[in-house]
Order: C-alpha cells, then sequence, then structure tokens
C-alpha cells in the first residue's frame, strides 16, 4: 500500500516533489527509449499512441496540482489513470506485434501498474479529503 506524505500540494507547490510524478516520468522516459527503436512504418501509429497516453500521465498530475482544491486534483488523477491503462493495452499490442521485446514489455508493463496503484492510493486519499467550511459552519462544495 502507497502512503502519501502529502493528499493535496498547493497551486503553487511543487508538482516535483510528489513520487507518483516522478515515476509517471521516468515512464515517459523509458517508453520514448523504447519506441525509439520502433522503426518500422507500420507501427508509426503505435509509437505515437504509446508516447502520448505516456506523457498524458505526468502532464495531468502537473495540471491537477494547479487547480484549488483536492476535488478537482482527483479530476486529472482519473485522467492519468485512464492514460496508464491505455499505454498498458498499446505495451500488449507492441508485445504481440513484435514491435517490442518481451523484456521491455515486461519492464514497463510493470512501471505502468506501478504508477496506476500510486495513482489509485492519491486519487483515493484526494477524495477523503476533508471538505472545505463555509462561513456559517456549513460544507462548501468544490
Amino acid at each position: 500500500m502507497v502512503v502519501f506524505r502529502i493528499a493535496y500540494l498547493s497551486p503553487m507547490s511543487d508538482f516535483k516533489k510528489l513520487d507518483v510524478w516522478r515515476k509517471g516520468h521516468a515512464l515517459v522516459l523509458n517508453v520514448h527509449r523504447t519506441t525509439a527503436r520502433m522503426r518500422k512504418g507500420e507501427v508509426a501509429a503505435l509509437r505515437g499512441q504509446m508516447m502520448r497516453a505516456a506523457m498524458s500521465i505526468p502532464t495531468n498530475i502537473v495540471e491537477g496540482n494547479g487547480q484549488e482544491g483536492p476535488k478537482e486534483f482527483a479530476r486529472f488523477i482519473r485522467f492519468s489513470l485512464n492514460s496508464s491503462s491505455e499505454l498498458e493495452y498499446h505495451l500488449i499490442l507492441a508485445r504481440d506485434l513484435k514491435a517490442i521485446s518481451t523484456t521491455d514489455f515486461d519492464s514497463l508493463s510493470a512501471q505502468a501498474i506501478e504508477v496506476r496503484r500510486m495513482l489509485y492510493g492519491l486519487r483515493r486519499t484526494l477524495v477523503a479529503a476533508p471538505k472545505k467550511r463555509g462561513r456559517n459552519g456549513q460544507d462548501v462544495v468544490n
């Protein structure tokens, strides 16, 4: 189980302090290294899709961190989760088409799954974050 020390960083905080962003960024770099070796013309579209899905994971973490509250941040984490699932499928397809090696697939797939688990943990923490209280003491919906 992943434990988060910081449930929500304010819009002015540094997203680079989030472990899940760091791991997502490392995943993008590794996907890039692998797709750069996919030179066959027939998998050019797949290369592009793999990179877009991979880049979307940390990008949405960055965008979400810039939001005003945990509810909005959680929405962007959902986008990252969706992209991690999309990337995992693209990796399966690339392996089955023999566009990437089994070793590359195993490594990248394990990374994608680890990032997705961290994203689920962060989202769970954000969704459980205490609500803001208005002046009259009632919950404010974000």
